[in-house]
């Protein structure tokens, strides 16, 4: 009972996250030109911050003004009308804040979920490989210019020195860090087919949880009744 109703920022139940996410992105987009569309979009924002890390919503706030706003102008100029420009502000927000639940789990949360209802471990292996690899790639990326930097030919204008400077040991990094996370998924003993293996920490779905999707549910009622 005690883990039913505890709770602490990020820790949403991850496919309750995910679910509440998309209902949020289809809701939206389906009656994205209804101004009642921006108050259910406001209403649920501001209810994130009830369940989710505000450092989270605020990052997502970032990137709506910045993204959002930008489309707003360009559909306003474009149609001249103030509504084609809420409307388009209504889609971009749609994907900002049903993010928001997505991007504070953490990757081993989500695939622990996964594993929990026996997902298919070709798509448990495959998430975290991917969510893993791209910090990766960016850090080889950083290192590669650094090391372009070194030498003085950190240069986008001339394709020779693009290719062979930084084209070529990044390329080489990549295939040595795959061929190194192969190694490392064959000697943990993965089994795409084995289906008989235990959750060391499982999760669970509690007070809070239901809560965060009843609320997402309240607010979809309201704003078609209304």
């Amino acid at each position: 009972m005690k883990n039913f109703f505890s709770y602490k920022y990020s820790s949403l139940y991850p496919l309750i996250a995910i679910v509440g996410g998309l209902t949020i992105v289809i809701f939206t987009l389906v009656f994205a030109n209804d101004v009642k569309c921006t108050y259910f979009l406001i209403t649920v924002y501001l209810m994130m911050f009830l369940f989710i890390d505000y450092k989270v919503c605020l990052k997502s706030l970032i990137y709506l003004i910045i993204i959002g706003g930008l489309f707003f102008l360009i559909a306003y100029l474009v149609s001249d009308r103030l509504d084609q420009g809420v409307s388009m502000l209504n889609r971009v927000a749609a994907f900002s804040v049903g993010m928001i639940p997505g991007v504070s789990l953490g990757p081993d949360r989500l695939a622990r979920n996964l594993a929990q209802i026996r997902a298919p471990r070709s798509l448990t292996i495959g998430m975290l490989i991917v969510f893993s690899f791209m910090p990766t790639l960016l850090n080889e990326s950083r290192r590669v210019k650094e090391g372009m930097k070194a030498r003085g030919s950190f240069t986008v204008l001339n394709p020779k020195i693009l290719y062979r400077a930084f084209l070529i040991p990044f390329i080489t990094r990549i295939v040595d860090i795959s061929d190194t996370l192969s190694l490392s998924i064959e000697t943990r003993g993965f089994d795409l087919h084995n289906k008989n293996y235990s959750v060391y920490k499982k999760e669970y779905i509690r007070f809070f949880d239901i809560l965060f999707i009843l609320l997402i549910v309240l607010c979809i009622i309201l704003a078609v009744i209304l």
